[in-house]
């Protein structure tokens, strides 16, 4: 099974490698040696160095306490997620489902040898407690692909104890600098080594030889055809660069956000859903910038990956809800085991849940989903407008969905309260996210009108979906309810929760008309 460790860590360089008195650092009692030890690693990446490009390593490292195979996902500058299993020949199938949405149907395969002798320091408090490791490695890395090429250099690394104080590491780095110590060039042994060796190689080495072992890429996909690009900066000119910048960062968010939702990270599954939402509500809202005929078909794809999403999430929203509200009420109100049944309900929810959406993100449909995704971007399939002022062609997309979106509240309003009222409801709650993703697109073009409506869009957002939220939680009290009859346990404390379930509808219902009055008086567009 594999295990998952914080890593903070700072990487430096000097002339000869040599570490000054380290006890003059502040809160150092000692520094004790704890030899030298031989690491011998084999880094792997796909033939166009997918992982590189996202600044993750993965390897199979023998020597030291911690041998076996690694694999780090970047946090902070200088802060990694690195998850472990066990020594083996192959790759764990744990840790290839963890970068398959960057891999997809490429093959892992090693692309760099590093071996490393490494002494080690630990730098102690005046309890023995750890405080630091530090360590002094002397390089040499061989390129295993491409025509080979070799390299050696010495760093030396600091890595906080866990639980540490980052600020600790300021304190060390002080020290270091005042011998001549710098921070280190490259992020990661292996980020130096891919470019080292590839500087290494003899000038006589074949272009077919380089073709097998690019440089890493920057971007899944090629660069936009299209002729109205960003500037060199990557700042967006066009209405047409502005959208497929929102379109590239909600890609990324679902190639990201992957592995968090595999090892079931809290509040993932919901990220991953709002990026989907927001690239459909992309499409639709931008069809005089995108060409429908190609981004339907993968809003459809979109749609389908939100349902999944969504059976997870919609069970944890509702969960959450119903535990809290229990949890306010009087004990006398609490009758028979409601807390363990609403807790069972959620876990054996959960868990069916969760493990049907790993097979989604594993499934052909998925990965070629994000495929598609790339190749869009890639190409993108632009209409007239997107050569346009942005300022022009982004503002009246978000006014024309605020009117569709003023069309159903009013609707709704007329409406008597009821299921039917409940469903016009929802339909506006959608639009108002529609609507609220469209301005979130047009911010960094229009500025302050555009922030406005996002945060009038949420304030209209959270009122109708607490109404949702209260109507889906009355449902499931009621199937709740009739389990517990049926067992012979009391139905009483689900009465209650319904009753006040009710309440917060109702509540949500006559704050509306003033809510919608005010925003759409104040809309900037």
């Amino acid at each position: 099974m594999a295990d998952t460790k914080r890593e903070i860590e700072r990487k430096y360089e000097s002339d000869d490698a040599t570490l000054p008195d380290l006890t003059r650092v502040p809160g150092v009692a000692s520094v004790h040696g704890r030899g030298v030890t031989h690491l011998d690693a084999t880094y792997h990446d796909t033939a166009d160095q997918r992982l590189a490009a996202s600044s993750i390593t993965l390897r199979r490292r023998t020597g030291g306490a911690d041998a076996g195979w690694h694999l780090k996902f970047p946090v902070a500058p200088g802060v990694r997620d690195e998850i472990r299993a066990p020594l083996s020949d192959t790759l764990p199938d744990e840790l290839a489902a963890l970068v398959r949405s960057r891999v997809r149907d490429r093959e892992l395969r090693p692309v760099v040898r590093l071996r490393s002798d490494r002494d080690v320091r630990h730098l102690l408090d005046d309890q023995d407690q750890l405080l630091a490791e530090i360590s002094v490695d002397t390089v040499h890395a061989e390129r295993l692909t491409g025509g080979g090429g070799e390299a050696r250099w010495t760093e030396i690394e600091v890595e906080l104890a866990d639980d540490g104080d980052p600020a600790f590491l300021d304190k060390v780095e002080k020290r270091l600098r005042k011998a001549g110590v710098r921070p280190s060039s490259s992020s990661s042994k292996l980020a130096r080594a891919l470019a080292e060796t590839q500087t290494a190689r003899t000038a006589g080495s074949s272009t077919q030889e380089a073709a097998a072992c690019p440089p890493p890429a920057t971007a899944p996909e090629a660069a936009p055809r299209h002729k109205h690009r960003p500037r060199p900066d990557g700042t967006p000119v066009t209405a047409g660069d502005h959208v497929l910048a929102y379109v590239r960062a909600q890609r990324d968010a679902l190639v990201e956000l992957d592995p968090a939702v595999r090892q079931d990270v809290p509040d993932a599954v919901h990220r991953m859903r709002v990026a989907t939402r927001r690239l459909r509500s992309t499409f639709r809202s931008f069809r005089a910038v995108l060409d429908r005929a190609a981004t339907d078909p993968v809003a459809a794809d979109l749609k389908w990956l939100a349902a999944e999403l969504g059976k997870d999430r919609d069970q944890e929203v509702l969960a959450e809800r119903l535990t809290h509200a229990l949890g306010r009420l009087p004990a006398d109100q609490v009758t028979g085991p409601v807390a363990e049944r609403l807790a069972a309900w959620s876990e054996a929810r959960h868990k069916g849940a969760h493990h049907e959406l790993v097979a989604i993100l594993d499934s052909r449909r998925h990965l070629t989903l994000l495929d598609t995704l790339d190749g869009l971007l890639s190409d993108p399939p632009l209409r007239k407008k997107a050569a346009a002022r942005p300022d022009k062609v982004l503002a009246k997309a978000v006014r024309k969905d605020f009117g569709k979106l003023a069309g159903l509240v009013e609707h709704a309003l007329e409406l008597p309260p009821g299921t039917e009222r409940d469903t016009a409801l929802h339909e506006a709650r959608k639009k108002s996210k529609r609507t609220r993703y469209a301005a979130e697109a047009a911010v960094p073009a229009l500025g302050e009108p555009a922030e406005e409506a996002v945060k009038d869009m949420k304030s209209l957002q959270g009122l109708l979906g607490d109404h949702q939220d209260s109507v889906m939680a009355r449902r499931t009290l009621r199937e709740l309810a009739a389990v517990a009859h049926a067992a012979g346990e009391s139905d009483f404390t689900y009465g209650v929760l319904h009753a006040g379930e009710a309440h917060r509808a109702r509540a949500a219902e006559e704050a509306l008309p003033e809510a919608w009055s005010s925003i759409s008086r104040a809309f900037p567009f």
